[in-house]
Parts: C-alpha cells; sequence; structure tokens
C-alpha cells in the first residue's frame, strides 16, 4: 500500500470511529429523552417528535456516510482504491483528499449530476 493508500485510510479510519461515538451517543440521548417522557403534556411531546424527527434524519444521513466509508475501506482492502466506478479511470489525489470515499472521478460525477442520477 502507498503512502498516499495509507495516509486515506488512517483518515477514513478515524472518521468512522467518530461517526460511530457520535451515534451511540445519540443512541443514549434518544433512550434517556424516551424515559424521561412520562408526564409531559402534548406540546413539550409534539416538540420531543419534532427534534427525533430531525434526529433521525440526521442519523440517516451519518448512517450513509458510514457507509461510505466502509466501503472505501473495502476498495483499500481489495487495492480498488482510487478508481472510479463508473469509468475505471484514477481519481485525482485532491478530489479523495477533499472527499476520502469518492468513488467516482470528477468528469463521471459532473455527468451523474447532469443528467439526474
Amino acid at each position: 500500500m502507498d503512502a498516499f493508500t495509507q495516509e486515506m485510510q488512517e483518515r477514513l479510519l478515524a472518521e468512522r470511529d467518530e461517526l460511530l461515538k457520535k451515534l451511540n451517543s445519540e443512541e443514549d440521548n434518544f433512550r434517556q429523552e424516551a424515559l424521561s417522557a412520562s408526564g409531559r403534556d402534548s406540546s413539550d411531546l409534539a416538540s420531543d417528535d419534532a427534534a427525533y424527527r430531525k434526529m433521525e434524519a440526521l442519523n440517516a444521513m451519518d448512517a450513509k456516510r458510514l457507509k461510505a466509508i466502509e466501503s472505501a475501506l473495502k476498495r483499500i482492502a481489495d487495492g480498488k482504491y482510487g478508481f472510479c466506478l463508473q469509468c475505471g479511470k484514477k481519481i485525482p489525489e485532491g478530489r479523495l483528499r477533499a472527499i476520502p470515499s469518492a468513488v467516482l472521478c470528477i468528469d463521471c460525477k459532473t455527468e451523474n449530476e447532469r443528467l439526474g442520477r
């Protein structure tokens, strides 16, 4: 494994660990809130419901990000990291530094966005 790929692997592992800590912390907070919900009036519960929905949406985004990180780590293990999954060309290091879990080169990403994918 070259130095750049090693650097990206370390970065991805750190991001994964941070995300897992965040998700576990939010899960603990959710449990505590749910246990303390009894005895609240309907306006408190409605406010809590909105907060839970927001937290659920954020957790879904974090879960998607976690899946992308896991996929990138698998590509590193398989020796396929840094290559566009669509055209097979090498993804520039600058793009991978900005988005270590990137799966498409800039050209393919731009084309997909143009086509609404």
